[in-house]
């Protein structure tokens, strides 16, 4: 179905929601805005997997979010010339998504509501060093990735943290240039921790939330005692930029007490490799999303299968497992 405006792909997904498995939406419609259909969809409580097609213009960005939060499953951005060929992967990228949103092999019934249930905690992997059962005094870390859905979630953690958190915290969100500032922003007005998008040179301090810059890999680095943020041009990992794995190898050897490992949704497995070398050299916790409570149950899913996760719990508990493990200044 091709519609011209809001109103009338709500009519027809008034009458016609079951036939359509995902929706592609314009950011801007003649007569309303994405962000303002999701919350008609919303308001009359019809169910739908939506893509917005975003352009990539600085203002447009925290609508985006906004949109992200209120249920989009993704977004795409315009190529900034409209000659739709290869070489601006427009095509490519739009096919991906809609093939996620439709594919049942890492996607989970998420816009389903199901009964908590509790999850039986895997059993760690081997590991040369000796895990702390217990809480851990000294100073710690806490490092988390998510993909696909992932806005959402962080919208769900984030302002649930304690504005004393005894602890920094690293994010790795896979979001394209121009966004990441925007999701920041967002997070912040709603929180009690600040939150930044990362900046190069910035020294981690608790209570404080950093957000890596799309387009850009993100390393911590000790420099005489203090803890760095450094942002790079390296190439993209698995063709991700930034990516997870990049942040937990550069933590490997690092001399906090405990790192607070937390995979949260989104599709493929980023992190876990990254992880894994982590819990070889440093102690470690993880914490990993239930599958019900994932838009793609994809990097939890690989995560929770390598065995290193210590806890897997919904995503509506997953702010108070964190807290719980790094206590309050």
């Amino acid at each position: 179905g091709v519609f011209r405006n809001g109103e009338s792909a709500l009519r027809e997904l008034e009458n016609k929601s079951e036939e359509y498995d995902v929706v592609l939406l314009d950011f801007f419609l003649p007569d309303m805005n994405a962000d303002e259909l999701l919350q008609k969809l919303s308001m009359r409580r019809l169910r739908a997997k939506v893509i917005i097609i975003s352009g990539i213009i600085k203002e447009d960005a925290m609508e985006v979010i906004r949109a992200l939060e209120d249920g989009a499953f993704d977004f795409v951005t315009k190529p900034e010339s409209f000659s739709f060929t290869r070489s601006n992967g427009f095509a490519e990228r739009l096919l991906a998504c809609v093939e996620l949103a439709t594919s049942t092999s890492e996607q989970s019934s998420a816009f389903v509501v199901k009964q908590e249930k509790k999850v039986k905690k895997p059993i760690s992997i081997n590991s040369n060093h000796v895990k702390k059962k217990g809480s851990v005094r000294g100073e710690k870390l806490v490092a988390l990735a998510c993909s696909t859905g992932g806005p959402k979630a962080l919208h769900q953690v984030i302002p649930k943290l304690p504005k004393n958190m005894d602890a920094p915290m690293v994010i790795v969100q896979h979001m394209p240039k121009g966004f990441t500032n925007s999701l920041a922003m967002r997070l912040n007005e709603m929180s009690q921790v600040e939150v930044k998008e990362a900046v190069n040179g910035d020294v981690l301090k608790k209570g404080c939330v950093y957000i890596a810059k799309g387009g850009m890999q993100m390393r911590i680095e000790n420099d005489k005692g203090k803890k760095i943020l450094r942002l790079t041009d390296e190439p993209a990992r698995n063709g991700l930029r930034p990516c997870a794995d990049i942040m937990y190898e550069s933590l490997v050897g690092s001399d906090y007490q405990e790192i607070v490992c937390v995979v949260l949704t989104g599709m493929g497995g980023d992190g876990t490799a990254g992880i894994k070398q982590l819990n070889e050299k440093n102690n470690i916790y993880s914490i990993t999303q239930t599958a019900e409570t994932c838009t793609v149950y994809g990097m939890p899913k690989v995560f929770y299968e390598s065995g290193l996760a210590d806890e897997v719990v919904p995503l509506s508990k997953i702010a108070d497992a964190i807290g719980k493990r790094v206590g309050v200044q």
